[in-house]
């Protein structure tokens, strides 16, 4: 961290605030101002291989930017004072406001209250509104941009290209393209459409959608996918996600996340109508903390280490906590029931027509064959506890309606697991058999024919 500045034009520098790749935050006071600001510095060096056209771009979006604060003046957009451009540094002077981003609230154990999540995104799309309404689209809505205090005050910020000055034209295509954080692009966005206000609306619906169920929509293992699936996939049902959230939530969700520009919100005034109305419904405002007791006793299991804490989550509400005595029969041979079980705390025991097979402790899978048996479902073995037993309890209705990353975690782990135990069983087996056969020759990726003479 280099020395404070004293002073940085005329304003006086109080402390520093944040520092990007290109740009440092400062609050400051002004002489002739009663409230502190934020000033956003900006220091030129062209003497650096390619800085010199990375700064004439730079000013040449600050040099937009000061038109494009004049236009703005909303209580829940930051307000932008100033803008100077010298020779050898540029800087932003802004209201100053104490609040967080919204990026702490986008994880499960973190969700804002209900009410509270709805009242901060309807005062985003009345900014938005008013916003498109002066000619300007933000182009990068994220919840990093959008800052709340403990009151729930409400400012986006980073309006317009200018502010984003810690970010280079090679490296990111916001400059380019006039696109934002590829999470939470619109379809028309990736494509490279023109963008009006509904591109924002757009990114507002993925942050609500964050928000409400502590996951992005679209989710995926590389840009390529991400981008097909936010192209060409439905998001998921937010209120299978989140319990708490009310069925009438999907329909808003599902609107501002629509591929069609036509179906989309028009406008953030009918993005705010819609919360609204769901708001109306919502009848306790209470807030329990979550309890992350089970969450981390999953978190331990082997089983579990290959799902993400927001994937762990999920499953946390889709699966039942069950608690049973010694001698409780789990799992019936022969019977339909598809529900599988992992042990937390206890052991079961693994029968087939009256005779032992094996013992399963912490962290293993029970009663897994009937869910995998797509044929009949039928149960292959009985399964009863040993001692009192707690265990995470898996109906597949209820794993089917999971999002595909759950699902398809469930199903390499289980398979896994039965993989490994049929590993040790056939080792077992193998101990009361005869000595193995012993080949003559090994197959390398492929036949090797030898020619034998007559």
């Amino acid at each position: 961290m280099g020395q404070l500045p004293e002073k940085i034009g005329k304003y006086k520098i109080v402390r520093e605030v944040g520092r990007g790749a290109t740009a440092t935050v400062y609050l400051a006071e002004n002489p002739h101002y009663p409230e502190p600001v934020a000033v956003k510095h900006v220091r030129f060096d062209d003497k650096v291989k390619d800085e010199a056209k990375w700064n004439r771009r730079l000013l040449k979006l600050l040099k937009a930017e000061k038109a494009v604060a004049s236009r703005l003046d909303h209580p829940n957009i930051i307000r932008i004072f100033d803008a100077v451009i010298e020779k050898d540094e540029a800087y932003v002077v802004m209201e100053y406001f104490p609040g967080e981003s919204l990026e702490r609230y986008a994880s499960f154990e973190r969700l804002l209250p209900l009410h509270r999540t709805i009242g901060i995104v309807f005062k985003c799309c009345m900014a938005l509104d008013y916003a498109f309404r002066q000619g300007i689209v933000h182009r990068d809505i994220k919840p990093a941009n959008i800052l709340v205090d403990e009151h729930d005050n409400v400012k986006i910020t980073d309006f317009g290209l200018a502010l984003n000055i810690g970010k280079k034209v090679e490296t990111d295509s916001t400059f380019i393209m006039g696109v934002g954080s590829p999470a939470y692009m619109s379809p028309e966005q990736i494509k490279g459409y023109p963008l009006n206000q509904k591109t924002d609306l757009y990114s507002l619906g993925v942050v609500l959608f964050h928000l409400l169920t502590g996951r992005l929509p679209f989710r995926a293992a590389n840009p390529a996918q991400l981008v097909y699936k936010i192209i060409n996939a439905d998001p998921p049902s937010v209120s299978q996600l989140n319990p708490d959230v009310p069925e009438q939530m999907d329909a808003v969700i599902r609107k501002a996340l629509e591929k069609d520009l036509y179906s989309r919100y028009k406008n953030g005034a009918e993005f705010a109508k819609d919360l609204s109305a769901v708001r109306y419904k919502i009848l306790d405002d209470t807030a329990v903390p979550v309890d992350t007791t089970r969450f981390k006793i999953l978190r331990k299991l082997p089983f579990f280490t290959e799902f993400d804490d927001i994937e762990l989550w999920e499953v946390l509400r889709l699966c039942a906590w069950r608690k049973v005595d010694e001698r409780v029969t789990l799992v019936q041979e022969r019977d339909p029931d598809q529900r599988f079980g992992v042990v937390l705390d206890g052991k079961v025991e693994v029968s087939i027509e009256g005779r032992q097979v094996l013992e399963l402790g912490v962290g293993e899978v029970f009663g897994e064959d009937g869910w995998l048996d797509d044929r009949t479902h039928r149960r292959m073995v009985t399964v009863v506890s040993l001692t009192p037993l707690t265990y995470l309890e898996i109906n597949p209705a209820a794993l089917a309606l999971a999002t595909e990353e759950v699902q398809d975690n469930f199903r390499k782990e289980v398979t896994t697991v039965l993989v490994r135990r049929f590993a040790e069983l056939a080792r077992q087996v193998s101990q009361a058999r005869g000595s193995a056969t012993k080949g003559d020759y090994t197959a390398t990726g492929g036949l090797d024919l030898q020619l034998v003479d007559d």
